[in-house]
């Protein structure tokens, strides 16, 4: 098994839960993306071995590991979070995903003509403890996206950002998503 010399530098990065996609704004990120696509088979494993499963999605890749139930009930609370804030970037615009550019005052805008758009908003306030005020609420929640590895802030000065590829692991498991129809006459509207 040859190793590249930059495994550590990967597995501290994904062991706290971030992606590595190719469109990222970071060099080094983009330079990891192309050493671990050059070295899958010996990366995948190398990390199998210690309870890591590398995991290669639509030009990101991500760990993954088999979970108890602990952890599963906290990833169901975040994938309601994740659901709650990709209906608002989808009703903000539909064509929201990788490699889409936008910035805090591109919302603010459409807020002022979009009644649904502030509504998804509004909602969005219980994972902004504290925050009243919309430009307020946005920033902290692509605070909360950066954070999670979704955009980058690919211009500081005109605070413009760019959806990564990671976007799309976001798509994709809300899509994977499949409510039987008897489960549906059974939710209370």
């Amino acid at each position: 098994m040859h190793l590249p010399k930059q495994t550590s530098d990967i597995f501290e990065l994904m062991n706290k839960g971030q992606f590595i996609c190719s469109n990222s704004t970071d060099d080094k990120l983009r330079k990891l993306y192309t050493v671990i696509d050059e070295n899958f088979d010996d990366l995948y494993d190398y990390f199998i071995a210690i309870n890591f499963i590398l995991e290669k999605g639509d030009e990101y890749f991500m760990f993954t590991r088999k979970e108890n139930k602990t952890d599963l009930e906290r990833k169901l609370e975040a994938a309601f979070k994740w659901i709650d804030i990709l209906d608002f970037f989808k009703t903000f615009d539909n064509s929201f995903g990788s490699g889409y550019r936008f910035s805090p005052s591109d919302i603010l805008v459409k807020l002022s003509v979009d009644a649904d758009l502030k509504i998804k908003l509004e909602g969005l306030k219980k994972y902004t403890p504290g925050k009243e005020k919309h430009a307020d609420i946005i920033d902290k929640i692509l605070d909360i996206l950066e954070k999670d590895n979704f955009i980058d802030l690919e211009n500081e000065i005109s605070t413009s950002y760019k959806a990564l590829a990671s976007f799309n692991y976001m798509e994709q498991l809300i899509l994977s998503i499949n409510i039987p129809e008897t489960v549906v006459n059974e939710i209370p509207e």
